[in-house]
């Protein structure tokens, strides 16, 4: 079994942690999270992907898990700045050429890196692009109802009962065994002043939805992509809904023929990314972009 490191560094002035699975000199899969998050849910694609002769790297967004809050949220907690640090991450580690998959969120800032007009440099180093039941138009419905458990983190006497929070509002995740659920629960998970946990993000990333308020809607990004992508959705997804994948069928890389869509079932908004029905197709499309 291969095990990972856990690394920090200093980018933008902000202290950033992840994870760093495989060979140090084996091609690249960046794995970043979604919103509420932390780069440990990549555990079972890392595990995958190393096992395969990869190297992953699952990053923790600013304001996620380990990695620094942001000082100045409003300015920091939005697309522009999470691809600008993705592109500061990447020239630190010279990770050249990389396929990125990202979860909600994550396929987001993938997004806006692979078409280059945030972050130039990123367009040619991007192979490929996953996005986990993410798209360039979300549905405002889903919006609002992750707004509404984001933006107001409960706070539990235990740990058992913030499991089962987590259990609750990330049941469209489908499948996972207890043991995933717990490790989901520990590496998620921080300690209030009056002893009580929570998860473990700034609540003040939610304000990207304020300060920012139209920043996931992100056709021009989705229009300049060159790189292969492909979409896993999940069937009963709030989030992606069948008209914006028709759309996306016809701009951008689905017009150039780069777009694959797989509807995934017993999922909604997002696929774990932890069983061999959901890891086999990111393996297959990935090889299939080569380096």
């Amino acid at each position: 079994m291969t095990v990972p490191s856990s690394c920090y560094i200093n980018i933008l002035d902000r202290e950033i942690h992840w994870m760093d699975w495989g060979s140090q000199d084996a091609p690249v899969v960046v794995a970043w999270h979604g919103l509420a998050r932390t780069g440990r849910d990549m555990d079972e694609l890392a595990t995958h992907f190393a096992g395969k002769g990869f190297r992953v790297v699952c990053p923790d967004t600013i304001g996620r898990g380990l990695s620094q809050w942001s000082p100045v949220p409003d300015d920091e907690y939005q697309l522009s700045f999470y691809a600008q640090l993705a592109e500061a991450f990447c020239n630190a580690l010279k990770l050249d050429r990389i396929h990125w998959v990202g979860t909600s969120m994550g396929g987001a800032i993938g997004t806006v890196c692979a078409s280059g007009l945030t972050v130039p440099r990123m367009k040619q180093r991007i192979a490929s692009l996953t996005l986990n039941d993410n798209a360039p138009r979300l549905a405002q419905s889903a919006i609002d109802r992750i707004r509404s458990y984001a933006g107001d983190p409960p706070a539990f006497d235990t740990v058992a009962e913030l499991e089962a929070f987590f259990r609750t509002v990330y049941k469209l995740y489908g499948w996972l065994s207890d043991a995933q659920w717990l490790r989901l629960t520990e590496t998620s998970t921080r300690r209030l002043p009056d002893g009580r946990v929570t998860p473990h993000y700034d609540p003040s990333m939610v304000r990207q939805f304020t300060a920012h308020e139209n920043d996931y809607l992100i056709w021009p990004h989705w229009d300049a992509i060159e790189a292969p992508v492909l979409l896993l959705r999940g069937v009963d997804s709030d989030l992606v809904r069948p008209e914006v994948i028709d759309e996306m069928r016809g701009r951008g890389p689905g017009a150039a023929g780069r777009l694959q869509v797989i509807e995934v079932p017993g999922c909604g908004h997002a696929p774990a990314l932890n069983v061999d029905s959901h890891l086999a197709p990111i393996e297959a499309f990935v090889r299939s972009a080569g380096i």
